[in-house]
């Protein structure tokens, strides 16, 4: 079965002293508003509405929580970088990004959304300066490629590879269409290499 179908939401937190205690490993989800990434997690699950798709961007407060089927947990975190958000609450998110993407124990990896006619904007540079000391992977998901010719979305792919290219090989970059549905099976291959390596190391142990 693929890796996404079938997720169950859980619980959803706005605050960091609200997370539940670390069950099974955590697959996070990020991304600027209106990036995408809610439908491109609709789109990973085959589900319509298994993540909110808000036509006003900043809606997404909340870091909500999805039970896989093989016990891991997707979780949707807040998009960020909508200018019309109060200061408070942009300050408040962004404590609670920061809190969870560099103390959460069991986050193995983060996908990152990013707009492929407008990808590594500031805020996608300051999660992955968040994220990339932990040594842990990032994968970063280039949405809405369907509305970029095919020249363009591979220009776009081959420069923001070579941008991140200093970050090492822990760093993984693809183009996503939620529309066209494609690059589905490439996320679930990475994503289910993470959890793969996981239950290599566990069994060594």
């Amino acid at each position: 079965m693929p890796l996404f179908r079938n997720a169950q939401f859980e619980i959803s937190i706005a605050k960091a002293s609200g997370l539940p205690a670390p069950r099974g490993p955590e697959i996070a989800f990020a991304g600027r508003s209106n990036a995408g990434k809610s439908s491109a997690i609709n789109t990973l699950a085959n589900h319509t509405r298994l993540a909110f798709v808000s036509k006003t961007p900043g809606r997404t407060q909340l870091i909500n929580f999805f039970r896989l089927q093989n016990g891991a947990v997707l979780v949707d975190l807040p998009g960020y970088g909508y200018a019309e958000v109060p200061e408070a609450v942009r300050r408040q998110w962004q404590h609670l990004l920061e809190d969870y993407l560099t103390r959460r124990p069991n986050l193995v990896g983060l996908v990152l959304i990013m707009d492929s006619r407008h990808p590594l904007k500031e805020l996608d540079r300051t999660m992955i300066g968040w994220f990339a000391p932990s040594g842990r992977p990032i994968h970063v998901l280039l949405t809405k490629s369907d509305k970029l010719t095919r020249s363009e979305a591979a220009a776009t792919l081959a420069a923001v590879r070579k941008e991140l290219e200093p970050l090492g090989g822990h760093v993984t970059v693809q183009l996503f269409s939620s529309l066209k549905k494609t690059g589905v099976e490439d996320v679930e291959k990475v994503v289910g290499g993470w959890l793969a390596g996981l239950a290599e190391e566990a069994s060594d142990m």
